[in-house]
């Protein structure tokens, strides 16, 4: 059986993803037909159900509870990886209280959780420019943008580039919660057969066991996809996003995604949930 199988070309998904798309572990009859994008790319064809799996932001996986269930394993949960909102070295600070609504903010997608964050700790910035993720530290140094909001390696470039950090937005929901923070999910489509869920699920936990056992086995399959990155780079942000919650959720890791579905519904950022958030039955 053949199933169509989305994820980002960063890091961390090369990571998890490289022995089960690779079959350097056994796939049990399954094969994968592979879609790389951009994190709001796979937000929108998750609205659309166009992928049988997918890796999406929480936020936007609330819009897309109708056609999808959350697997245990593959997520991006932890501390210290949240999105951090940047600007340029000049830029003055104050202005962020005094003159919100003027500012321009680059956002990697509406539906990233990063924009989440970002509504929570600063309602009125609400003149947001959609710009895609890697383009963002540009969008500053061009002064197209006042603030960037940035995600994924990024992190560990802005500041090479003369760029300053206005707030760690993941620091933020740490304090706030004490949680991790929840920042992409892999999801299946409900209406797949549930032993093939529950295989599915399987499958990625031991791709990411594979992957934490053979560290350096994915390094030329995380090359080809992470534009030029240096390796110490790649295996930063590997470190920094592929943790404990990536092999399993557990209790303290939904516990934190409950956490940011009642905070979001009750700020009323996203719709009332109604379905059940889970795989059931996972084993």
């Amino acid at each position: 059986m053949k199933l169509t199988l989305g994820f980002s070309p960063c890091p961390n998904d090369t990571f998890i993803f490289d022995a089960l798309i690779h079959h350097k572990i056994d796939t049990e009859g399954l094969e994968f037909e592979v879609f790389f994008d951009d994190v709001e790319t796979l937000n929108q064809k998750a609205f659309n159900g166009e992928l049988d799996i997918t890796k999406l932001s929480y936020h936007a996986f609330a819009y897309a509870l109708d056609k999808y269930e959350l697997l245990d394993a593959g997520s991006a949960l932890g501390f210290g990886v949240g999105p951090l909102l940047i600007t340029h070295k000049d830029f003055d600070i104050e202005r962020i209280k005094k003159d919100p609504e003027n500012l321009i903010v680059g956002i990697p997608g509406k539906y990233t959780t990063a924009n989440f964050l970002l509504g929570i700790a600063y309602p009125d910035l609400t003149n947001k420019q959609e710009m895609l993720f890697s383009e963002i530290e540009q969008g500053l140094l061009n002064k197209q943008i006042d603030l960037g909001l940035i995600i994924h390696e990024n992190r560990f470039t802005y500041s090479d580039k003369g760029l300053v950090k206005v707030i760690d937005l993941g620091d933020f929901w740490e304090k706030t919660t004490t949680c991790a923070i929840p920042l992409g999910g892999i999801v299946i489509q409900r209406d797949l057969p549930l032993a093939i869920k529950q295989k599915v699920n399987r499958l990625i936990a031991k791709s990411v066991a594979y992957a934490f056992e053979n560290p350096k086995s994915a390094l030329s399959f995380i090359k080809e996809h992470a534009q030029a990155m240096e390796e110490e780079v790649m295996y930063k942000h590997i470190n920094l996003y592929v943790n404990k919650y990536s092999l399993e959720l557990g209790v303290e890791g939904r516990n934190a995604i409950n956490m940011l579905f009642d905070i979001a519904q009750s700020k009323g950022i996203i719709p009332p949930i109604q379905q059940e958030i889970y795989l059931t039955n996972k084993s």
